[in-house]
C-alpha cells in the first residue's frame, strides 16, 4: 500500500513537471514537498502540503473560468469579483467567478460557477424544458435556453455550469450574454 501511493504521488508529480512551460512551479514544489514529507514520515504536514496544493488548483481553475465572463458593452465597466471562490469553499466547494458590469445608470451581475452542489440540485430543474416554461419565461441566447424569473436569468450549461444575470433591462443583458462561448465553457475543466 505504500508502494502505492509513493508511487501515485511520484507519478502525480511527474506529470505535474511537464507543464506547458516544461517548468516548476508552485503547484509542483508544493506537491514535491507532499512527497518529501511523506517520505520522510511526516504525514500531517504531507496532508497539509496537499491540501494547499488543492487550494492552488482550484484557484487556477476559477482563473481559467474568469476567462469565460464577457466584456464589458462599450461606455461600460467590469468589474471581477476574485473573493467568490472563497464563499463556494462554504458551500460544498467547485469553481465560480462573478464580474458586476456598470454604465448608463444601470448594472448587472454575472455569476458563473461549476461542479458545485447547488449548481447540481439545480441542473433537474434548468434542465427539463417543460419545468423551466411553468417557472417562469424562456429565453434563448444562442442554442441555450435561459429562465428569466423577473429580471434573474439563469441558465444551465452542460449539465454541470450555472450561468445566473440579474441586473440591467434584457435588451442590455442579452447582446452581453451572445458574446459567452458556450461551448467551450461546456467542455470548462474537462
Amino acid at each position: 500500500m505504500v508502494r502505492l501511493v509513493t508511487f501515485s504521488l511520484s507519478l502525480l508529480i511527474s506529470t505535474t513537471l511537464l507543464t506547458p512551460q516544461g517548468h516548476a512551479d508552485e503547484v509542483t514544489d508544493t506537491l514535491a514537498s507532499v512527497t518529501e514529507a511523506y517520505n520522510s514520515g511526516d504525514l500531517q504536514y504531507a496532508m497539509e502540503e496537499l491540501a494547499y496544493a488543492q487550494q492552488l488548483m482550484q484557484a487556477m481553475k476559477a482563473d481559467n473560468l474568469s476567462a469565460f465572463l464577457p466584456e464589458p458593452p462599450a461606455g461600460w465597466t467590469r468589474t471581477v469579483n476574485t473573493e467568490m471562490n472563497a464563499g463556494l469553499a462554504m458551500m460544498g466547494g467547485g469553481v465560480g467567478t462573478e464580474a458586476t458590469y456598470e454604465g448608463d445608470g444601470q448594472s448587472f451581475t454575472i455569476t458563473i460557477m461549476a461542479d458545485n452542489p447547488m449548481v447540481a440540485s439545480m441542473g433537474a430543474m434548468l434542465g427539463n424544458s417543460v419545468l423551466m416554461a411553468q417557472m417562469g419565461k424562456v429565453v434563448r441566447v444562442g442554442r441555450q435556453k435561459f429562465l428569466d424569473q423577473d429580471g434573474q436569468m439563469s441558465a444551465m450549461i452542460g449539465n454541470r455550469v450555472l450561468v445566473q444575470v440579474q441586473g440591467a433591462d434584457s435588451a442590455i443583458i442579452l447582446p452581453v450574454l451572445e458574446t459567452i462561448d458556450f461551448k467551450a465553457l461546456e467542455a470548462f475543466g474537462s
